[in-house]
């Protein structure tokens, strides 16, 4: 087996901060031993989100199980997904910073399903994929992201949802 290293084209500021966010986690849950620190659990976890390698690929460059890799990845998106805002929250943001107007698009998420599993499969886009609602201010800088939906979802009424 083939190895390489990880080399994400993030800022070092970002493996820092998804650092701290992993170690006041382990901290507040009493999670001592680990096989990766949270610095090597960051940077999993951002070659995985900005790469898309597979987790087996992911498990060999770090010398650690596929299922390990795969659990440190849910664990981390999960950190980060409780820290983003609500609609609420970006909405009094962008009225906060005197925006004229806001942005609301929705786009398809391609995702691997086999053809027999038609809830996520979108009629427009002839594929398979998870709908997401964006909201950005003017110059295209996110506020909100909704959770998925299936993929058929119509733009409208997953904004509406």
């Amino acid at each position: 087996m083939l190895f390489h290293r990880a080399a994400p084209p993030l800022p070092p500021r970002t493996l820092t901060y998804l650092a701290g966010v992993i170690r006041r986690h382990r901290v507040a849950i009493n999670s001592s031993r680990r096989i990766l620190n949270p610095g090597r659990q960051a940077l999993l976890v951002l070659v995985y989100l900005r790469k898309g390698e597979t987790f087996a690929e992911i498990a060999a460059g770090f010398g650690i199980g596929t299922a390990t890799a795969w659990r440190y990845v849910r664990e981390t998106v999960a950190l980060l997904a409780k820290r983003s805002p609500t609609l609420d929250q970006a909405l009094r943001t962008a009225k906060r910073a005197g925006y004229a107007f806001i942005v609301l698009d929705g786009t398809l998420i391609p995702i691997a399903r086999v053809a027999a599993d038609r809830p996520h499969s979108s009629g427009k886009h002839k594929m398979h994929g998870m709908n997401i609602q964006v909201l950005a201010a003017p110059d295209g800088t996110p506020l909100w992201t909704s959770g998925s939906l299936p993929g058929p979802v119509h733009d409208l009424k997953a904004a509406r949802i």
